[in-house]
C-alpha cells in the first residue's frame, strides 16, 4: 500500500529532522567543548609543570585529568556532530596557569567550578529541549567534573593539615597523589 506524500526520501527526510539538534543546545555543547579544550591545555602545563618540579605523583595526577578532558571533548565533538552540528576546535577560553602547587590546585579547582556549573545548566537545556541521551552523557560528564572537584578539595585540605612543605614531600616518586 502506498501512501501519498510518504515515500522512503519523506521518511528519510523526517528521521534527520528528527535527529538534527536544538541550535541553542547545540550551541552549548560548543560552549562546552570550548571549556574541555582549555582545561587541556591548563591541566598538561600544570601536569609539565609539576613533573618538572620533581613531584611526579601530581604530575600523574593531573595528566590523568588532562586525559580524562580529552575524553570529554571526544564525546562533546561526537553529539555535536550527531546533531548535525559542528564543533568548534579553534575556540579557547583564557587559560589560567598557577605559579605554585597550592596556586595550581586552585586555578584547577576553579576551572572544575565552572564545569559542574555549565554542565548542570546543559543538563537543564537538554531536558527542556527533550533530549535525553544529551542530558546522560552530560550527567556522565558531570560526575566526573565533581570528582576532579573533590580530589582538588583534598588537596587542598593535605596542604592545610599537613603543611605545604609535607605535602610537597609526600608528591615525589610514586604514581598518584
Amino acid at each position: 500500500m502506498h501512501v501519498p506524500g510518504y515515500g522512503l526520501q519523506t521518511i528519510e527526510n523526517e528521521r534527520k529532522k528528527a535527529m538534527k539538534g536544538n541550535e541553542k543546545l547545540l550551541k552549548t555543547l560548543n560552549a562546552l567543548l570550548a571549556d574541555e579544550l582549555t582545561a587541556i591545555s591548563q591541566y598538561m602545563v600544570h601536569s609539565e609543570m609539576c613533573d618538572t618540579w620533581g613531584y611526579d605523583k601530581l604530575h600523574h595526577a593531573i595528566e590523568h585529568q588532562a586525559k580524562e578532558e580529552m575524553e570529554h571533548a571526544e564525546w562533546l565533538i561526537g553529539r555535536i556532530l550527531f546533531l548535525e552540528g559542528s564543533p568548534t576546535m579553534s575556540k579557547l577560553n583564557p587559560i589560567h596557569i598557577g605559579k605554585t602547587v597550592a596556586d595550581i590546585i586552585g586555578k584547577d579547582e576553579e576551572a572544575d567550578a565552572g564545569a559542574v556549573k555549565s554542565y548542570n545548566e546543559a543538563i537543564a537545556l537538554a531536558g527542556d529541549v527533550g533530549d535525553q541521551f544529551t542530558a546522560d552523557l552530560l550527567t556522565t560528564i558531570l560526575k566526573m567534573e565533581e570528582e576532579h572537584m573533590d580530589w582538588g578539595k583534598k588537596q587542598r585540605i593535605h596542604i592545610e593539615q599537613m603543611g605545604l612543605q609535607n605535602y610537597l614531600a609526600n608528591q615525589t616518586g610514586g604514581k598518584e597523589a
